[in-house]
């Protein structure tokens, strides 16, 4: 009966209205941002525009698919065999959306520490574009082992609609910060995520690689070193560019990488740590092979 209880949650409760309201409101300022370009000519790559969409809509369909309750299904072990539980009040969602963000920041930050996470989070950053469009740029891939790292969450108490629904506000919130039309807020870039904090967040600048992973707050960022402000102009896109916009090259392509890293590798020790390890690494033999 509970599990059923927490399942109807999801249509039930209060807050899913401020998810969709927060939903259409995205959908609402990216189509103001598109009129605005082509009213002001402002110089933007369409077909990365396009691209970015069609991505945003196949990932619409996955969500409304069975793969949409991967999640909560997987958390719910964990939320059976903990003793913990924290009753759902307004203070416990303030509290659940800070843990969600603490979450939100290692989750990210390991996803561009390790490569099997990289191979699906490179999606977002792989265009040299900046606008609100790219903030529809997400992998289909990630939906599937994210939830693995709300499972802390779960254990000190929270249940899975609330663990879940924080970590979609801390995503929903983002949506805004991708755009260039803001500039600087002042002391708002040194609490919160804001577009100036995100814009070097997608830099592949040397000085903007691997900075700024908050989701909501720059607390974290601040406390664990990876904390950089925009000084300098941002060179959006990845260190090595793909040079599509095919939406199944741009979803796949690093896996394909990936693959082919993990074929060359002699022994399992290798293998394992191809798929885990840093993404610049590579056994020695590689260099003396030719590609």
């Amino acid at each position: 009966m509970l599990i059923e209880y927490l399942a109807s949650l999801f249509e039930t409760h209060p807050i899913m209205l401020v998810v969709a309201s927060l939903f259409i409101t995205n959908l609402s300022i990216t189509g103001c941002e598109i009129i605005l370009d082509i009213l002001t000519e402002k110089e933007r790559r369409w077909k990365d525009t396009v691209a970015n969409c069609v991505i945003f809509l196949t990932h619409q369909v996955v969500e409304k698919t069975a793969f949409a309750s991967i999640a909560f299904v997987a958390l719910l072990p964990f939320f059976i065999i903990t003793p913990l539980h924290i009753k759902m009040t307004g203070w416990t969602w303030v509290l659940a959306i800070l843990v969600a963000d603490f979450t939100y920041y290692w989750m990210h930050r390991f996803e561009h520490k390790h490569r099997v996470l990289w191979a699906s989070h490179n999606v977002h950053h792989s265009s040299v574009d900046y606008n609100l469009t790219v903030g529809f740029r997400l992998s289909l891939v990630e939906g599937f082992f994210e939830w693995i790292f709300l499972v802390p969450m779960i254990l000190i108490g929270f249940n899975p609609f609330q663990a879940l629904v924080a970590l979609v506000l801390i995503a929903q919130y983002q949506h805004w910060i991708h755009t260039e039309y803001i500039g600087k807020l002042g002391w708002l870039d040194e609490v919160f995520n804001t577009p100036s904090v995100h814009r070097v967040h997608h830099g592949s600048n040397k000085q903007y690689l691997d900075k700024n992973y908050g989701g909501v707050m720059m607390i974290w960022d601040k406390l664990f070193g990876t904390f950089e402000r925009e000084n300098k102009k941002v060179s959006y896109g990845l260190v090595n560019e793909i040079n599509t916009n095919n939406p199944i090259k741009i979803i796949f392509i690093e896996f394909g990488y990936l693959w082919g890293d993990f074929k060359k590798c002699r022994n399992n020790q290798d293998r394992i740590k191809t798929i885990f390890g840093g993404l610049s690494w590579r056994p020695d033999y590689f260099l003396n092979e030719k590609s």
